[in-house]
């Protein structure tokens, strides 16, 4: 039985071929910013107390007038029907259950509006790639106001991608062809290869308004690969705000500056992110960026982490150093590729229990009492933080 996230990737490296499995798991060129999110969490101690009443532990964080049962929402991740077909909501339906909310990506696989019912409540937010043609987004937008999605997530880190030399020694690509390799990874892996004959392969069914309107498989990845719109600048968040009323932020920002002047733009929260280490490999860690942006916005607004989570304790973390929540992304396909909606509920299971138990153990009962018991005279240093 699979009791960290570590096994889960064990057990996703088992079920996907190799070509998938090093899709969702792999970064950028010599990975190096994808080691440093990790180096970077663990290099952080926390300081327990003791002798503190524990008997009750409140995990829910208060975000934009809502409440998340727990500190962490699903980060958006594309292509997730190349994990398993209808991955997008069954992803959104534990989420939903689990009482966090679930970000789809403009690469997502599934309808907005599909991926909305079949969540069964919940809360879901849409992130947004801006491409060439503004007009596609601007329909993604109408659609998911029309469907109740509640917070929008503006990805600024891609202008272009991330040079990924495992995807390209595997031949991952979109469309897929098959070459004698492929062929021979997919049919070492007999589970998933019927899993997506009975569900076809996965299409970016979200940058066309009507389903009868699905563009051609080679348009719509050629739209995502190589159209992003470069032109787009601080200014046109004015643009963004006349297509949505509600909360707006800002995902893929490290630099203090930057956030900055997202805040003084008008937006109404920060996500601290280096894309999972899968864009700029000299990045920083997102964890080592965090503290100079609190210290910057934290008090205009929210800021929130993502990349390399990968326990409660890295929430602990995050949360410690500023962060009002955290966004978790691999391991919850890790979850999806080993069990389906099954698994992606056990790995929030699993993130929850050891959060609360970390909680415990640092003699604390509150998540959002986690920043106000950081010791003040600790300074804000990414590698050592402790908890007083």
């Amino acid at each position: 039985m699979p009791i960290t996230i570590d096994d889960y990737r064990l057990r996703a490296r088992k079920a996907l071929p190799r070509f998938v499995y090093e899709f969702i798991d792999g970064g950028a060129e010599y990975e190096t910013c994808l080691g440093a999110n990790r180096a970077d969490f663990e290099r952080i101690r926390l300081m327990p107390r003791v002798l503190r009443d524990t008997r009750r532990v409140d995990t829910s964080v208060d975000v934009f007038g809502s409440t998340w049962r727990l500190p962490f929402a699903l980060a958006p991740t594309g292509l997730n029907g190349v994990i398993r077909p209808g991955g997008d909501a069954m992803l959104a339906a534990a989420a939903a259950e689990s009482g966090v909310p679930f970000v789809l990506s403009t690469a997502s696989n599934q309808r907005a509006e599909d991926v909305r019912a079949q969540a069964g409540g919940g809360e879901q937010w849409l992130q947004l790639y801006v491409m060439q043609d503004r007009r596609l987004a601007e329909q993604m937008l109408r659609r998911a106001r029309g469907a109740g999605y509640r917070a929008l997530v503006l990805t600024v880190d891609v202008p272009v991608g991330g040079n990924r030399w495992r995807d390209g020694r595997n031949g991952f690509r979109i469309p897929f062809r098959m070459t004698p390799r492929l062929a021979w990874d997919v049919a070492r892996r007999p589970g998933w290869a019927l899993r997506m004959l009975r569900g076809g392969l996965p299409r970016f069914v979200n940058l066309a308004e009507r389903p009868a309107d699905a563009l051609p498989l080679e348009v719509q990845a050629s739209l995502l690969a190589r159209s992003m719109d470069r032109s787009l600048t601080w200014d046109s968040l004015r643009w963004l705000r006349g297509l949505w009323d509600g909360p707006l932020l800002l995902k893929g920002v490290l630099h203090a500056e930057d956030a900055a002047l997202a805040a003084s733009h008008g937006a109404d929260g920060i996500i601290v992110s280096n894309h999972g280490g899968r864009q700029l490999d000299a990045a920083p860690s997102s964890i080592s960026a965090l503290p100079g942006i609190v210290d910057r916005v934290g008090d205009r607004v929210p800021v929130f982490l993502d990349s390399g989570v990968r326990s409660g304790a890295d929430i602990v973390r995050a949360q410690a150093l500023g962060a009002r929540a955290v966004f978790v992304g691999r391991p919850a396909l890790y979850g999806l590729a080993s069990g389906g909606g099954k698994g992606v509920l056990d790995v929030i299971r699993l993130l929850a229990e050891d959060y609360e138990r970390n909680m415990i153990l640092l003699g604390l009962d509150s998540a959002c009492g986690i920043r106000k018991a950081a010791d003040p005279a600790q300074p804000h240093a990414p590698f050592h933080h402790p908890i007083a």
